[in-house]
C-alpha cells in the first residue's frame, strides 16, 4: 500500500502537473454528477495516453485506493461519481476525456474507439462513408462517451439496434490479490507485454491485415430486432441486468478499465419519413405498436413517446438547451458543458444554480422555437409519437395511421418536413435536462427529482401509469417521455417539498414490480437502484476484489465484497 502522497507524486510524474486536479474547487465538476451524485476525492488524474491510462491504473491498485473511471460525466442515475465519504482507501477519478481518439477500420463497416471518444464525435467520422453509429440522437447530443454507453448497456432511440453492445473490447481488470491483467479481446493484433499492445493502439500503429474478423464474437446485439418483436413475452425487450447483454466490457458500469472498444457502424438511412401523432387514446397507440411490430416486414427506425406535460416543461424550461443544439450544433456542446459545470464550481459557492436561472431568465428573449401545428396538437391531445420510418414504409405507415388516427377528437396525425421533424425530435430530446432545469430554477419548492427509466413487459398493453393519490399529491410535475416501440419509459417525479423522494421512490419500485417492470432499462443501476442479483454477480466475477466504482447498485463497498478467504464477512 502506498501513501497518498507518494502515490500523487507518482501521478503527477505520469501525467504532468496540470493534469492532476486535487483541490476541492478543480475537482468539484468530476464529483458532481449531472444530475445526482456527489462526494470527496483524493485526486482527478486525465491521462493523455492509453499508456499513461495503463500507469496511473498500476499505481492506484498499489496504492489500494477506489478508482472511478469518468468520461463525459453526463449519466443519470450518478454510476462515474463519487456518492458520499466511505470508500476504502479514498477516491481517485480517472477523466478519460483527453483520451478520445477512435480508428474507423473495415472500410467504415466498424470503429475502434478509445475510452474518451463521445458519439457526436463518432457520427462526424462515419459521415463520409454514410454510416452511422448505434445512436445518433438524444445522448449524443449532450457529449456522451461511446464507451460509457457500452459499460452501461445503454439504449437508444433507434428501435433495431436494442443495447449498445460488443463483445471485441481492450480492458484491464484487478484480481483479488490485486494483480493488474490486461486483456486484448478486440481481434487486433498489436503485440505482446501491456505498453506495447496500447502504445501502438494510441498511435494507430496497425494495419487491416492485423484485423481479425472476429466472426465468433460480435460487436452489436443481432437478435434484437427480432428480440423486441416478441410482443407476446412478459419479460421486457431491454434493461440493463438482462443477462443477454452482460459480457465483459458491455455492462461493466466501471467494474474494469476499458481502454478501448470495437464497434460495428450502420447504413444511414438516406429516404425516410417522419410522422406526428397525437391522441387521447392510449389504446390507439398500444394497437398501433403491436401491429407494425407484428406486421410490417422492416422495424421502424423510431418511435418517440411525449406526454403533454412532458411537452410544456421541455418547452418553458428546455428553450435555451433546444436552440444551443439546433443553432451550434452538437459539437460545442461538451465544450459548452464544461464551461457551466467550470462557472457552477465556483458560483455555488455564492448562489446555488445561478448558471441554471440566467439560462432561464435568457429563454425569455428567445422566439417561439416550435411549429405552429405542434402546438396545436399539444392542445388537442394528451399523447403525442414522433414516428421515423424508411422510404419503402411510408406507404404503408400512412394507411395504418389513417385508420388509428383518422382525424376524430380520439387521435390525428401528419407528415412532417424535415425541418419540423428534426424539431419535433429534438423537443422530445430536452425534457431530461428541462427537469433538471425546473429544479434549479424552483428550489424553494422542490424537494428533489425522482427520475426512473423503466422496462414494461413486451406484452403489456395498458402501458400508462396511474400514480394512487397517496403518491400523486407529493408531485407537482410528472414527466412521461421514452422509446415507445422497446417498451422503455423515462419518468421523471418533480417531488414537491416537505416530502420525501426516496420513500416515494421505494413506493413507486413496488408499483412497478407488480406490473413485471424492470428498472432500470438504460441508464444503469448508478447510485440510485439496488442492482439484480444477476448484475451484483457479474461486477463480482469481474471485479472480484471491489476496487473498481465500488459500492455501485447499492452493493458493498469492502474489498473483496467483505468477504475473507474463510467466507466470513468484514
Amino acid at each position: 500500500m502506498t501513501d497518498t502522497a507518494t502515490l500523487l507524486a507518482t501521478l503527477r510524474a505520469t501525467v504532468g502537473r496540470r493534469h492532476l486536479l486535487t483541490t476541492p474547487r478543480a475537482t468539484a465538476r468530476f464529483r458532481k454528477g449531472y444530475r445526482t451524485g456527489n462526494g470527496p476525492a483524493i485526486a482527478v488524474v486525465q491521462p493523455g495516453s492509453l499508456v499513461e491510462l495503463w500507469h496511473v491504473v498500476r499505481a492506484c491498485v498499489a496504492a489500494n485506493v477506489s478508482i472511478i473511471m469518468q468520461a463525459s460525466n453526463t449519466g443519470l442515475t450518478g454510476g462515474s461519481t463519487p456518492d458520499g465519504d466511505d470508500y476504502p482507501g479514498g477516491v481517485v477519478i480517472i477523466s478519460t476525456t483527453r483520451l478520445s481518439h477512435l480508428r474507423v477500420i473495415r472500410n467504415g463497416e466498424q470503429v475502434v474507439c478509445l475510452p474518451g471518444a463521445t458519439l457526436y464525435e463518432l457520427e462526424k467520422a462515419l459521415r463520409p462513408y454514410g454510416r452511422e453509429p448505434h445512436s445518433v440522437i438524444g445522448s449524443s447530443c449532450f457529449g456522451a462517451s461511446v464507451v460509457g454507453g457500452v459499460c452501461n448497456n445503454s439504449g437508444g432511440s433507434l428501435i433495431r439496434r436494442g443495447p449498445a453492445y460488443t463483445q471485441l473490447a481492450l480492458f484491464a481488470a484487478v484480481g483479488p490479490d490485486g494483480g493488474l491483467t490486461l486483456v486484448n479481446h478486440l481481434g487486433i493484433a498489436l503485440g505482446d507485454g501491456p505498453e506495447t499492445i496500447l502504445s501502438r493502439l494510441d498511435t494507430g500503429d496497425f494495419a487491416e491485415a492485423d484485423i481479425d474478423p472476429a466472426a465468433d464474437r460480435l460487436a452489436h446485439d443481432h437478435s434484437y430486432a427480432e428480440h423486441v418483436r416478441a410482443i407476446d413475452s412478459d419479460i421486457p425487450a431491454r434493461f440493463n441486468a438482462d443477462p443477454r447483454c452482460l459480457f465483459e466490457a458491455s455492462g461493466s458500469a466501471g467494474k474494469l478499465i476499458v481502454f478501448a472498444v470495437r464497434l460495428d457502424t450502420f447504413v444511414r438511412e438516406e429516404d425516410s419519413a417522419t410522422f406526428y401523432i397525437g391522441t387521447n387514446a392510449p389504446d390507439r397507440l398500444a394497437e398501433l405498436r403491436r401491429t407494425i411490430l407484428r406486421d410490417f416486414d422492416r422495424l421502424p427506425i423510431a418511435a418517440e413517446y411525449i406526454h403533454r406535460t412532458a411537452f410544456d416543461i421541455a418547452d418553458r424550461y428546455g428553450r435555451d438547451m433546444f436552440f444551443a443544439i439546433e443553432r451550434l450544433g452538437t459539437d460545442r456542446l461538451p465544450a459548452l458543458f464544461a464551461a457551466k459545470a467550470r462557472f457552477d464550481a465556483f458560483a455555488d459557492r455564492i448562489s446555488r444554480g445561478l448558471s441554471d436561472r440566467l439560462m432561464q431568465w435568457s429563454g425569455r428573449f428567445m422566439p417561439d422555437h416550435l411549429p405552429g401545428w405542434m402546438r396545436r396538437y399539444r392542445d388537442r391531445f394528451v399523447h403525442h409519437l414522433i414516428l421515423k420510418v424508411s422510404g419503402d414504409q411510408i406507404a404503408e405507415t400512412r394507411a395504418l395511421l389513417a385508420r388509428l388516427f383518422p382525424g376524430d377528437d380520439e387521435g390525428d396525425h401528419l407528415a412532417c418536413g424535415k425541418e419540423d421533424g428534426a424539431k419535433a425530435f429534438l423537443h422530445r430530446f430536452v425534457v431530461a435536462g428541462a427537469a433538471v432545469r425546473y429544479r434549479a430554477v424552483h428550489t424553494e419548492a422542490v424537494a428533489d427529482i425522482v427520475a426512473l427509466d423503466i422496462a414494461l413487459p413486451r406484452n403489456a398493453e395498458t402501458w400508462v401509469e396511474a400514480l394512487p393519490s397517496a403518491l400523486g399529491d407529493q408531485v407537482i410535475h410528472t414527466l412521461y417521455y421514452g422509446h415507445f416501440f422497446c417498451h422503455v419509459f423515462h419518468q421523471d417525479y418533480i417531488i414537491r417539498k416537505g416530502n420525501d423522494p426516496i420513500a416515494f421512490e421505494h413506493a413507486l419500485w413496488a408499483l412497478l414490480d407488480a406490473r413485471g417492470a424492470q428498472y432500470p432499462a438504460e441508464h444503469n443501476v448508478g447510485h440510485l437502484y439496488v442492482a439484480p442479483p444477476q448484475l451484483a454477480d457479474f461486477y463480482r466475477r469481474i471485479d472480484p476484489r471491489n476496487q473498481l466504482n465500488p459500492g455501485i447498485g447499492q452493493t458493498p463497498r469492502a474489498r473483496n465484497w467483505g468477504i475473507t478467504d474463510q467466507g466470513d464477512h468484514q
